[in-house]
C-alpha cells in the first residue's frame, strides 16, 4: 500500500473568518491536512535544510538505516515498519526496526537508541518516547555527522533535519470536532492521553483541549488522564471516570491502546450512552466502530510514515535539502466510509 494521491494535493490555506466553517464542512472525500487549521492551531512552517558539514555517501555503498519507534507489537507501528521495508527495498538501502514492548518504556527505548547508535548507521530514523531522556544522544549523532529523521511523534530537538508525521494538534482538532457535533456542543467529555512526554501525547491532548475551548464553550473538559497508551490501564481509568461521571457525554482515546481501553472500559462499565471518538484502528475500535459503541477515529496513514522516514533519510545521505516537516496527512472515519477505497487501506487490525 501507498500513500494516496490525494494526500498529496496542493495545501490550502483558509482566512480565519473560514477556519470555523471548514472544520465542519470537512469531508473524508479527501484527506486533511495541517494547513486546513492553520488559524486555529500553530503549524510548522516550511524550512529547508541539510546536515551541516554533509559529505555525500559513497556511490555504490548500500545504506543502512536504523530506525527506532515508540512500540513494536501494535499493528500501528507495523503498519509503519512495512512501509520502510517497502521504501528500502526501493531505495536499495537496509534498515532494522526497534521499539519497546510498550509505549511507556522510556528506558527500553533508549538502551535500544544506544544499540543502534554502536553499529555506526548511515542514518537514523527516530520517534521518541521522551525528548529530555534522548538529547545527548541526539547530540552525540549530530557530532558524528549521522542524518537523524524524526517520525511519528518526532523528536523535540533541533537535530532532526525533518519530521514525517501527521500532524498530531490538527488531527486532534478534526477528532474534537467530530465529537462536539455528536454531543450537539454541550456536556462533560474526558480525555485517555497515552502520555504526557512524548510531541504526538502533548500535540494530541493540546490540539483537542485548544478546538473545543474555542469552538464548543459550553462544553466541560475533565483533568486529561494518562494511560500509557495501555489498553487495561486505559480501561481502568475509563470504568472511574464514568463511575464519578455516569451522564458524561463524551471521550476522547488519543491512541491505539487509548481508544481501545475506553472502548473496553465502556463495555465493562454497561455504558452504551457516552460517545466515544478514538485514534488510528486496531481491532476493538474497528468493531466498536462498526458495532456503533464508538462514533469514529482518525486514522493516520502510517505506512506513508514509514516510506517517508526512509526516502528523507537517502536524501540526507546525498546532502539533499529537506523540508522542516513532511505532512502525511489523516482521514476521520466512522462506520459510514471506513470500508471506502481511501480509508481502508490505511485502516489494520
Amino acid at each position: 500500500m501507498t500513500a494516496r494521491d490525494t494526500m498529496r494535493r496542493r495545501r490550502r490555506t483558509l482566512p480565519a473568518a473560514a477556519v470555523g466553517a471548514a472544520l465542519i464542512a470537512m469531508t473524508t472525500t479527501g484527506c486533511m491536512r495541517a494547513s486546513d487549521y492553520k488559524d486555529d492551531l500553530a503549524g510548522s512552517a516550511p524550512s529547508h535544510g541539510v546536515q551541516a558539514g554533509c559529505t555525500p555517501i559513497k556511490s555504490g555503498k548500500k545504506p543502512y538505516i536504523a530506525i527506532i519507534s515508540k512500540g513494536f507489537q501494535q499493528q500501528y507501528w507495523q503498519a509503519v515498519y512495512k512501509g520502510a521495508k517497502k521504501q528500502a527495498k526501493k531505495e536499495g538501502a537496509r534498515i532494522t526496526f526497534n521499539g519497546p514492548a510498550t509505549e511507556s518504556d522510556v528506558e527500553g527505548q533508549i538502551n535500544m537508541l544506544k544499540t543502534a547508535l554502536a553499529k555506526k548507521p548511515d542514518a537514523l530514523g527516530f520517534a521518541a518516547l521522551d525528548s529530555k531522556a534522548s538529547a545527548p544522544m541526539m547530540k552525540q549523532l549530530q557530532q558524528n555527522k549521522t542524518p537523524v529523521i524524526a517520525f511519528d511523534s518526532g523528536v523535540d530537538s533541533p537535530v532532526p533535519l525533518t519530521t514525517a508525521a501527521t500532524d498530531n494538534k490538527a488531527a486532534a482538532a478534526a477528532a474534537a470536532k467530530n465529537l462536539a457535533e455528536r454531543i450537539h456542543y454541550k456536556g462533560t467529555v474526558g480525555l485517555v492521553i497515552h502520555d504526557q512526554t512524548s510531541v504526538s501525547g502533548i500535540q494530541r491532548r493540546d490540539g483537542f483541549v485548544e478546538w473545543m475551548k474555542k469552538h464548543a464553550p459550553k462544553v466541560k473538559l475533565l483533568t486529561p488522564q494518562y494511560g500509557g497508551g495501555d489498553v487495561s490501564k486505559s480501561a481502568n481509568i475509563t470504568k472511574a471516570m464514568l463511575a464519578a461521571h455516569p451522564h458524561l457525554a463524551g471521550i476522547y482515546g488519543s491512541n491505539e491502546g487509548s481508544a481501545g481501553g475506553v472502548v473496553q472500559g465502556a463495555k465493562e462499565s454497561g455504558n452504551k450512552k457516552v460517545v466515544i471518538v478514538g485514534f488510528d484502528s486496531g481491532g476493538a475500535q474497528l468493531d466498536a466502530i462498526r458495532s456503533g459503541l464508538e462514533a469514529g477515529a482518525i486514522t493516520q496513514n502510517p505506512i506513508a510514515i514509514g516510506e517517508k522516514t526512509v526516502s528523507a533519510a537517502i536524501k540526507a545521505l546525498h546532502c539533499k535539502p529537506l523540508p522542516k516537516t513532511i505532512d502525511t496527512g489523516f482521514y476521520w472515519y466512522d462506520k459510514t466510509n471506513m470500508g471506502s477505497a481511501k480509508i481502508k487501506p490505511l485502516l489494520y487490525r
